[in-house]
């Protein structure tokens, strides 16, 4: 959670809706006391058998912006943990004494990590190496023998012959993610980043070298049980849409049955630091950025859920906290916020079709500024699918149901901390809570605020397709600064047409296709925060 920027905070409206979309189920959170629990965020986590497997992380709450109380070695959590939530217990085993190589990564902070049957798989990381005598990003791969593990720590004995590791600098990844399809492993964005943190950039103080890896990368891991290594390593680089890092990636069933992934926001930007908005769907065999959707209420890493509804086709993403850019209040108004705060919103994005995604804020909230760098696990009886952990939403039963647990991240006393330079206005987290899920609860009908550009311009093209001249037809709930961008499938701008500030009501506006050639093009109507995109085909 590097480089925040602060600013002033705007608003814009969002239509006022007379009767709001629902939801299928409503949501409700419970704090449970585990005595002995640690506070930690940005960890590594596994689940075997009802018990929770806690590695590396932090142990302090955002880091500081002066170089040298950043990301200090002091606050690395040097221990390995194992709960048992429901039994309320909690066992740890320090790190000490194991190899410099282990010792060093397993201490460290946002790395990306999956879990394949019993064994935990954990790469890259950012932290101190005393043996770099530098802060870096550690190049390694390191398979965690679950069970293994957590007997060893509950007894005392030793943790190494529950490890193994192996050394590549294409492991040298952190704040992205590491996922699975099949025997095909994801590590998806992130950066290498070696050097002490700085805001001032990399030339000030210290230094740094930050490298975003702008890539999908893709590879097997062959493990014998004994030794560890990759086959099959290809990758997908894109410096346009990759370029980010610290982001939410959610499993996903697409529309026509397919398992992929979505990248859900990130930061930053190539040229300011502010968050990305968009998201990009990926499969075993390609990637995309989606076309007509910017999500705004969830911009960094938190906890998150998946819910699946094969009966409605609807696959739903949650989202606990953290950060974000913007955030609305009771009234519906979007407010902006570019120095990117702590909030409470629990959010939603539900998929209804391919290209058709509705964001939502929900009507329960996160009990405090939590959630950033916070892990969900799902409950050991909810009915989901194993590999991807996603929760079958159409089979769980008519009532409230706990379908998992949100552990940890940061908490902060406010939104906006970062420039205080004050030690004690956030923390890492030690609380525990409960999360419960009534499927179509009659409470939740009405209460959630969807977000949505196509909602606030109910545009539409007419003729569609069109020959020489097409109809952009929309209305606008207030006066608005509108523009017009369209651009062919691969993503060249044809058109962008500003349309100056127009007042409240109905407009029409013609858009000349005379000198294009026949095909499909993407139309984009904008106010500079929503976005309603259409598709058009010229004749």
């Amino acid at each position: 959670m590097w480089g925040l920027c602060l600013s002033l905070v705007s608003f814009f409206a969002l239509p006022t809706l007379s009767a709001q979309d629902s939801i299928a189920f409503s949501l409700r959170l419970e704090e449970v006391v585990v005595p002995g629990m640690p506070g930690l965020q940005s960890y590594v986590a596994a689940q075997w058998q009802g018990e929770w497997l806690l590695i590396a992380g932090r142990t302090d709450g955002l880091h500081r912006r002066r170089p040298f109380e950043a990301f200090l070695a002091s606050d690395n959590n040097q221990l390995v943990y194992v709960v048992d939530p429901e039994q309320a217990q909690v066992w740890s085993a320090s790190l000490i004494g194991l190899p410099p190589s282990y010792y060093e990564q397993l201490q460290a902070t946002n790395l990306g990590f999956e879990q394949r049957d019993s064994v935990l798989y954990l790469l890259g990381g950012y932290g101190y190496s005393a043996t770099a005598g530098d802060h870096v990003t550690h190049p390694y791969l390191t398979a965690v023998n679950i069970p293994g593990m957590i007997a060893a720590v509950k007894a005392g004995t030793s943790l190494l012959p529950h490890l193994r590791q192996l050394q590549d600098d294409r492991m040298a990844v952190t704040g992205g993610y590491l996922d699975r399809l099949d025997s095909t492993f994801f590590l998806v964005c992130g950066q290498r980043f070696t050097g002490r943190y700085n805001p001032m950039g990399p030339t000030h103080g210290p230094g740094f070298v930050q490298q975003y890896t702008e890539e999908i990368r893709r590879f097997g891991i062959t493990d014998d049980g004994t030794t560890l290594s990759l086959s099959g390593y290809t990758g997908w680089r894109d410096s346009a849409h990759l370029h980010r890092r610290d982001y939410n990636m959610a499993p996903q069933i697409f529309p026509d049955g397919t398992p992929g992934f979505t990248i859900f926001s990130g930061v930053f930007q190539h040229n300011v630091d502010l968050p990305w908005l968009n998201t990009i769907d990926i499969t075993a065999d390609t990637y995309r950025v989606v076309p007509a959707f910017d999500q705004y209420l969830s911009q960094y890493h938190s906890a998150h859920a998946t819910l699946y509804d094969a009966t409605e086709g609807q696959m739903h993403t949650l989202f606990f906290g953290g950060m974000s850019r913007y955030t609305l209040d009771s009234n519906g108004n979007l407010q902006d916020d570019p120095a990117v705060p702590f909030v409470r919103t629990v959010s939603l994005i539900t998929r209804y079709g391919p290209d058709s995604l509705q964001e939502y804020r929900l009507p329960v909230e996160m009990p405090g500024y939590l959630g950033s760098g916070a892990e969900f696990f799902p409950a050991e009886t909810t009915p989901r699918q194993e590999a991807l952990d996603i929760i079958y939403l159409d089979s769980l039963e008519e009532t409230e149901t706990l379908i998992g647990y949100i552990f940890g991240g940061i908490e902060s006393t406010g939104p906006n901390v970062f420039f205080s330079n004050d030690p004690t206005v956030s923390d890492a987290s030690s609380r525990v809570f409960r999360v419960y899920l009534t499927p179509n609860s009659p409470s939740s009908t009405g209460l959630a605020h969807p977000i949505d550009g196509h909602t606030y311009f109910q545009a539409q093209l007419a003729p569609n397709p069109a020959r020489d001249l097409v109809q952009i037809r929309f209305q606008l709930p207030r006066s608005d600064a509108v523009q017009v961008r369209l651009t062919d499938i691969q993503g060249r701008e044809r058109r962008h047409t500003s349309l100056g500030t127009l007042p409240r009501g109905s407009h029409t506006h013609p858009l000349s296709l005379q000198d294009l050639p026949a095909g499909t093009y993407l139309l984009q109507l904008t106010n500079g925060h929503l976005r309603s995109w259409h598709r058009l085909v010229k004749e």
